[in-house]
């Protein structure tokens, strides 16, 4: 007799998120299994975001491992298998099907069967998903390039940079600042990576973390987006940067 395999996914920042919790996600869940007139086997979920691949998803690959010819994955939302990555969400539906069985969601979302109108709808939503998904990142990364140019704290803190006593701007770090002047003069000067490293060990300079320099450090400080730059500009001077442009009026490269 076919049966049903419940999948729960939720994420620390979604158990916040009214409607998301397993236990409503569960209840959703049952409830649809009733209406399919189907036995519940087994209930399998993982606590991490919907963006991850599937290998790193223990509760997913346990849930598609119990399907057998008929079966039926309930979850209670498609989110619930990725989270806006419609390509994800394609590759699960597909090994659910080489499996012989297929997903159903409690929320509907055209899954109730196979027609044209339903796959057509399926399609929809994904796309719709991935769209949302795509403008929270550019929002989020636009409020944290502006904090960064209003010489804010975004994040961690840039090398070259301190958090101030209001702990929420910054101001200049006059070693950091040094260390950094020291990269650039002997990159200049046509030193390796790990020569420039060696060099700032024995002068003395500290890393931000800590730990001792590395030529990957070196690296990344040479290679520092524009944004951290500015924060660090704008630290040390905020009447040198430029809020409207994409740096400050004034960068050492």
């Amino acid at each position: 007799m076919p049966k049903v395999v419940i999948y729960l996914r939720v994420s620390t920042s979604e158990q916040e998120e009214s409607g998301l919790g397993l236990e409503a996600q569960l209840a959703s869940c049952r409830t649809l299994a009733g209406r399919l007139g189907l036995p519940v086997a087994c209930i399998h979920q993982d606590d991490v975001s919907g963006g991850l691949p599937l290998e790193r998803r223990p509760g997913l690959l346990e849930a598609i491992g119990e399907l057998g010819a008929g079966d039926v994955l309930v979850v209670a939302k498609r989110d619930r298998l990725s989270r806006g990555d419609a390509i994800a969400t394609g590759m699960i539906e597909a090994a659910v099907r080489r499996r012989g069985a297929r997903v159903v969601s409690a929320a509907g979302e055209g899954t109730e069967s196979d027609d044209p109108s339903s796959v057509l709808m399926l399609r929809i939503i994904d796309a719709f998903a991935e769209y949302e998904r795509l403008i929270i990142k550019a929002r989020t990364r636009a409020a944290l390039r502006a904090k960064r140019l209003r010489g804010e704290r975004a994040g961690q803190v840039p090398y070259g940079a301190r958090l101030a006593a209001d702990g929420r701007t910054l101001e200049p770090e006059p070693a950091d600042a040094e260390a950094l002047g020291v990269i650039r003069s002997l990159r200049s000067a046509r030193w390796s990576l790990r020569t420039i490293a060696g060099e700032l060990t024995r002068r003395g300079y500290a890393t931000k973390s800590g730990r001792p320099w590395s030529h990957s450090t070196v690296h990344d400080l040479l290679a520092r987006s524009p944004a951290d730059e500015a924060a660090t500009q704008a630290a040390a001077d905020p009447l040198r940067s430029d809020p409207l442009g994409d740096r400050p009026a004034s960068l050492a490269v």
